[in-house]
């Protein structure tokens, strides 16, 4: 990392959950964050003026990061107004609370969604920044991926098949930006988000027999994102945070 200036990071969904805390993190390691969320604009002024006053450095911006076009406008006021991007969390995701084995209950607009959100939109932000990211020595990826994407087995079945598509555009990805970007896939196991609020025990169910007895929390997921960012030797894998579900 270049001393003489601070790295700037973009988090997609970086306003909640997940994304907030990695939002939080970054900005607490030295980097000018931005933060991008679509709908939850009340939560993404929140979180920059958390980190505001914290003396660390953050601004938010609109995107609808499944739109290209988008994706692209909001890339390019990062640069312009940062001169450039160090680090992308690929972290925008969407899911579908359904019955696992009722597969009459998956429609096309299911599918069409959760494909958009959790991997169309990581690929449009990754080529959108990949120019920018090139000219950063050191620069990186994170996709925000799921356990469920290596084990099947989640919130609904076309969350899981979509997990597992982003955890393999992690990989392609990897090879097509190499050696410039690295290009890296963290998949937590159950994390205490609100997306899983009143459904304790579905969460526990899912996550079946855990070693370490515990549920993640997004501060967890958020200091190794960093750890993924920083890691100048890791490239193309899946790095697996799941309190040992899957040992």
């Amino acid at each position: 990392m270049n001393r003489t200036r601070q790295p700037v990071a973009v988090v997609t969904g970086g306003a909640t959950g997940i994304g907030r805390a990695t939002s939080e993190q970054l900005a607490a390691m030295g980097c000018i964050v931005v933060v991008v969320y679509s709908r939850s604009e009340a939560e993404a002024v929140e979180t920059v003026a958390t980190i505001r006053a914290k003396g660390q450095e953050a601004t938010a911006m609109r995107a609808d990061v499944v739109h290209d076009d988008q994706v692209k406008l909001m890339v390019a006021n990062v640069v312009e107004r940062h001169g450039g991007i160090d680090y992308l969390v690929n972290n925008a995701g969407a899911t579908r609370q359904l019955p696992f084995a009722d597969l009459d209950l998956v429609t096309d607009a299911i599918w069409d969604e959760l494909f958009a959100v959790n991997v169309k939109a990581a690929f449009n932000c990754s080529r959108a920044a990949a120019p920018y990211l090139r000219q950063r020595p050191g620069s990186a990826i994170v996709n925000v991926g799921s356990i469920a994407g290596e084990t099947g087995y989640g919130s609904s079945l076309p969350y899981a098949v979509s997990k597992a598509a982003l955890h393999g555009m992690t990989r392609s990805l990897a090879r097509a930006l190499a050696p410039d970007i690295r290009v890296n896939c963290i998949a937590p196991g159950a994390v205490d988000t609100r997306w899983w609020a009143g459904l304790e025990a579905k969460m526990w169910e899912l996550a079946g027999h855990l070693p370490l007895q515990r549920i993640s929390t997004p501060q967890d997921i958020a200091e190794t994102i960093w750890g993924l960012l920083t890691a100048r030797s890791i490239t193309g894998q899946i790095v697996k945070a799941e309190n040992g579900q899957t040992l």
